[in-house]
């Protein structure tokens, strides 16, 4: 099959690798993700991201220590409103921000990293809303 076949259809669930899944599933919570599928069992736990059905999926390593993030590294970011506002509910939360929200041509961006040197940005449209979520 040639690139050129290939039918994307969309994103499925983002894995991120953590090195404790309750420590894990509380930080993330504190940022205010909700969880939706819990096995503990298995070492997983699957996120909510808004309203769509994929989701951010934590997934425990037997061996993986906190870290901090890798310069560059792989960031996953999820459309917000406000990304200054949610800044302000991140440092509210005790969530220490990878910088100040930074300006993009379509709005601006708030980035942390969690635990393990996992990192998830927050972007608005606000300067292209016609391009945001409705």
């Amino acid at each position: 099959m040639s690139p050129h076949e290939l039918e994307i259809l969309g994103f499925d669930n983002a894995l991120f690798p953590v090195g404790d899944l309750a420590e894990a599933v509380a930080f993330y919570e504190r940022v205010g993700f909700p969880v939706k599928v819990r096995i503990d069992e298995a070492g997983i736990a699957l996120l909510a991201a808004g309203k769509e059905t994929p989701g951010l999926l934590l997934r425990a390593e037997e061996g993986f220590g906190h870290r901090p993030p890798a310069w560059p590294a792989a960031r996953l970011w999820l459309e917000v409103r406000d990304a200054r506002a949610v800044a302000d509910e991140l440092r509210a939360a005790g969530i220490e921000l990878l910088d100040a929200p930074f300006s993009t041509s379509t709005g601006h961006v708030v980035e942390f990293a969690d635990p393990w040197g996992n990192v998830v940005g927050f972007t608005d449209y606000l300067k292209r809303p016609e391009l945001a979520r409705n």
